[in-house]
């Protein structure tokens, strides 16, 4: 299996630095399968190519095979999987690539941080679905993608195509997004996956897809392939996407239930599904977004900005209300940005809604004008992605300078998260924290007594009478105001 990624970025070298490999050396990392190795075939200040090479050994492969894994017997042979990308490839890149993976890069943090130039290869990739099923997956992501069939034999081409592409990506991408990208779309292309699909699995997805795969429109399918098809994982994948995601389209229910029995009759060791009709759930986003506007119009606010509006959602509700004259949304992401304004139509959007909306990119931890004026603020599931530290800025900037008269926060409900199937940790690989009911209402106090606000709480979503409601809302006033 061979994967190259290279790099026009100037100097080129760099690409060493982001992947913690020196171009100058070749490595080798050992796999229960084989044999990892990482080479750099070209290294100029001008373009640099890093190769990853996988050498599988067939016996070795059987042999590591745990007791949980699935058993190919005699295909491990006969077959031509060893040689073709797939969750093989996708395990060894996450193991020699994993501190590149997680962003991480002290000797150029910046470049860690922000696009490059890439140019990605894979010769030989599985792809059932063909090319077009390559264009769906790679190209919402931002990459220009060729994908090309691969006949079954060049020399006799009316015996047809392969189930393989040849597929090349280009882009100016985050290395950490490009790898993980390939991490969780390598199997899902192949739609299949050389060890046993485990609920840890749904972690997995989550920690690699999700800064991304909560906006792809291809999010289901990814995450039923991803999962095997297991229909009890990927409710449980699609639940935190839909559920503990910021913004993410309502797909907990999106699969009809004729696909269910489908894809349940396709898949192995998938759970029966229960015949009697469960009752359709209004995933927790949505719960959000309709608290939130429910309240604005309560308050009688009639300009609004949503500070970390991500890709609109919210947004495109409120100017579906001719009630809010003027809205705006700000964020730090200019990905994100770009996602609202396709979202929203903006290219297509009518004169009249256009001249209520603005949309610009900012920081909520440095004062900027274009904060201020409006007569309420939002920030939904904004405030937990701030680090500790930084949150007495945002404070300062929101409820300090700006200074609406009325502020709505949102922020999950941490004690309420053992009622999630197979969540571990946070509920989102981004969170740098999540509270209690108690310390959020500390944090709150803290607020109204520092900036001269009150405030007032709601539970979003089923109140759990033990843990509590998933979303805790304060709506901040400024006092006095009536």
């Amino acid at each position: 299996m061979l994967l190259t990624i290279s790099t026009t970025h100037t100097p080129a070298t760099d690409l060493g630095f982001l992947l913690h490999k020196h171009p100058d050396r070749v490595q080798e990392f050992a796999q229960s399968y084989g044999t990892a190795r990482l080479f750099y075939p070209e290294a100029s200040p001008d373009r640099c190519t890093v190769a990853l090479m996988l050498d599988v050994d067939p016996v070795r492969l059987v042999r590591s095979r745990g007791k949980s894994s699935p058993d190919f017997a005699l295909s491990q042979f006969v077959n031509d999987r060893p040689y073709a990308a797939s969750s093989l490839l996708a395990v060894a890149m996450a193991d020699v690539f994993r501190t590149a993976r997680a962003g991480r890069c002290t000797a150029r943090p910046e470049l860690a941080a922000n696009g490059i130039p890439l140019e990605i290869v894979l010769p030989a990739l599985p792809c059932r679905g063909g090319p077009e099923l390559a264009h769906r997956f790679f190209e919402p992501l931002g990459w220009d993608t060729e994908a090309t069939a691969v006949p079954l034999d060049e020399g006799f081409p009316e015996w047809g195509e392969s189930r393989y592409v040849r597929l090349r990506l280009r882009g100016e991408m985050r290395l950490a997004d490009a790898i993980n990208h390939l991490y969780v779309l390598l199997p899902v292309l192949d739609d299949a996956k050389h060890y046993w699909v485990a609920p840890d699995e749904v972690d997995k997805l989550i920690k690699a897809g999700g800064s991304w795969l909560a906006a792809h429109p291809e999010r289901a399918l990814i995450t039923r392939r991803y999962l095997d098809r297991r229909w009890t994982l990927t409710r449980a994948a699609l639940s935190r996407l839909a559920e503990l995601g910021d913004d993410v389209e309502e797909e907990l229910e999106a699969v009809p239930e004729a696909e269910v029995e489908e894809l349940a009759a396709a898949a192995e060791n998938t759970e029966p599904q229960n015949s009697e009709e469960e009752p359709v759930r209004v995933p927790l986003a949505k719960l959000r977004r309709n608290a939130v506007l429910a309240t604005l119009e309560n308050l009688g606010a009639r300009t609004v900005i949503d500070l970390g509006c991500g890709s609109g959602r919210l947004l495109g509700e409120l100017l579906a209300k001719p009630v809010f004259t003027k809205v705006a949304g700000s964020d730090v992401s200019a990905h994100a940005l770009t996602l609202a304004a396709r979202r929203l139509r903006l290219d297509r959007m009518p004169d009249a809604k256009r001249a209520r909306l603005e949309i610009f990119q900012s920081s909520l931890t440095y004062t900027d004008p274009r904060f201020a004026g409006y007569d309420a603020a939002v920030l939904v599931e904004v405030i937990e992605h701030v680090d500790p530290p930084r949150l007495a800025a945002v404070e300062r900037v929101v409820f300090g300078t700006a200074k609406p008269r009325h502020v709505i926060v949102t922020t999950p409900n941490v004690e309420h998260n053992v009622r999630y199937e197979n969540l571990t940790g946070l509920r989102h690989p981004d969170h740098r924290f999540e509270w209690t009911r108690a310390e959020f209402a500390a944090w709150c106090a803290g607020v109204c007594e520092r900036y001269g606000y009150r405030v007032a709480f709601e539970p979003v979503g089923e109140d759990d009478p033990e843990v509590g409601p998933p979303t805790q809302m304060g709506v901040f006033t400024v006092d006095g105001d009536d």
